[in-house]
């Protein structure tokens, strides 16, 4: 499989951009060798700029929910560019969003649509600062939720990935604020709220944790931060930029059955466009400006494209195709894990709804970061590549969760567990 345009362009984005990329993940750091540039997708498939046909896993890094080009939400969005691309105004379609928000995820009242998943966590904390009147924020190692100072500390996602759980540029002063544990142990979350429980803000997690691959809560920890979060004061917030509407037609937490504080929504409210929301109490949310003294704003907060794209995908979700991708999903997870047996590859493949990650591991379970850590990469780079090769993307980073959509089916199943078959037998030898 040849890939000499992308390999072009990766030499002009090279002079131009530092790194040739965008976002860092998409630099192949974590795996070796150079990024595909794609050029179209369709259903559960993508097109490199070469003309090379994969079956994608990952989805826009989630979005992608429906699969790519999703007939209503491309009609949706054609009809509103007609109409118009943006006002820096109200508009209904703004209303309509924040109503289906209000309506499917139990913890919010009131919404407040922004443009990323990083703006939205940024103004939680805010928010939860400005409410509280405390500074000190808990978070756990291996969450990433956006790029903004307070929450690159042992963060996820591509720092993870370029082995830089923390960044340059980020003053002490600000780390100092941020204290992260490990994810699935609520010993040490109650040993943090013991000494520091009337100066924390708030607690943020993943409910599902997707930014180190995929890893599901233990049965106790998101009851336990729900109640260990009450007996301090301290507001919960869950960041299901990811999570929401990928696992479940209401988020994580309602999956669990927890209702947080606050909670931050991206990626499939927009079907691949740039919008995000939080939302929650609204005696939390009515301190944020106009209202309140907390201030955020955002001149393409609530664009009129990104929200008709996110209106048509979430009336497009229901019980029916929730159970559908579950099933597909465990299916292939499944699949993995067998193949990977026949070939006397120790893996563990974790799964939760439409998410799933394969891990290079002996161990039984991956519950946290340091489970992760210990983790074979240099075999999943051996993995991704002859998957790749195969017409099989999965993400370049062992420390990234993979996607089912819903235009996965039988044929797609097949022919990656087929690939996977001469992938694994690649990676024992």
């Amino acid at each position: 499989m040849h890939r000499d345009k992308s390999e072009g362009l990766l030499r002009r984005a090279a002079a131009v951009m530092p790194g040739g990329v965008n976002s860092p993940v998409r630099a192949f750091k974590g795996v070796g060798g150079s990024p595909v540039f794609f050029e179209s997708a369709q259903g559960a498939h993508m097109v490199d700029v070469d003309g090379n046909r994969y079956i994608d896993y990952v989805g826009a890094w989630g979005p992608m929910v429906q699969g790519h080009g999703f007939a209503p939400l491309v009609q949706a969005v054609q009809r509103q560019a007609a109409a118009g691309l943006g006002f820096g105004a109200p508009t209904e379609a703004e209303v309509d969003m924040a109503e289906r928000l209000v309506a499917r995820v139990p913890a919010i009242e009131k919404a407040r649509l922004v443009n990323s998943g990083t703006e939205a966590t940024m103004t939680a904390l805010r928010l939860a600062r400005g409410f509280t009147g405390r500074d000190l924020i808990v978070k756990f190692d291996g969450c990433y939720h956006g790029h903004s100072d307070a929450l690159l500390v042992k963060a996820g996602s591509g720092a993870l990935t370029l082995g830089m759980p923390d960044s340059a540029g980020v003053p002490a002063a600000v780390a100092r604020n941020t204290l992260s544990v490990p994810y699935n142990d609520m010993d040490a979350v109650d040993a943090v709220l013991r000494r520091h429980g009337d100066a924390i803000a708030a607690v943020i997690v993943e409910p599902v944790a997707g930014n180190m691959g995929c890893v599901p809560p233990d049965a106790h920890f998101l009851p336990g931060l729900r109640e260990a979060t009450e007996r301090v004061g301290a507001l919960l917030i869950f960041d299901e930029v990811m999570t929401g509407f990928r696992v479940g037609p209401a988020g994580a937490g309602a999956l669990h059955g927890v209702v947080a504080d606050l909670v931050t929504l991206g990626k499939v409210i927009g079907g691949g466009l740039p919008v995000a929301a939080l939302g929650g109490r609204a005696e939390v949310m009515d301190h944020l400006a106009p209202d309140g003294p907390v201030y955020q704003a955002g001149t393409l907060s609530g664009n009129p494209l990104a929200t008709a794209a996110g209106i048509s995908m979430l009336d497009a979700l229901n019980e029916a195709f929730y159970t559908r991708l579950a099933a597909n999903t465990q299916t292939l997870a499944d699949g993995l894990a067998a193949c990977a047996q026949s070939h006397q590859v120790p893996v563990c493949v974790n799964r939760v709804c439409g998410m799933f990650s394969i891990f290079f591991t002996s161990a039984p379970a991956v519950r946290g970061f340091a489970d992760v850590m210990a983790c074979d990469r240099e075999r999943y780079g051996r993995f991704f590549h002859a998957m790749l090769d195969a017409g099989v993307y999965f993400a370049p980073s062992a420390f990234e969760a993979a996607f089912v959509s819903g235009a996965h089916g039988e044929e797609e199943i097949a022919s990656t567990l087929a690939a996977a078959d001469l992938a694994f037998a690649r990676v024992h030898a």
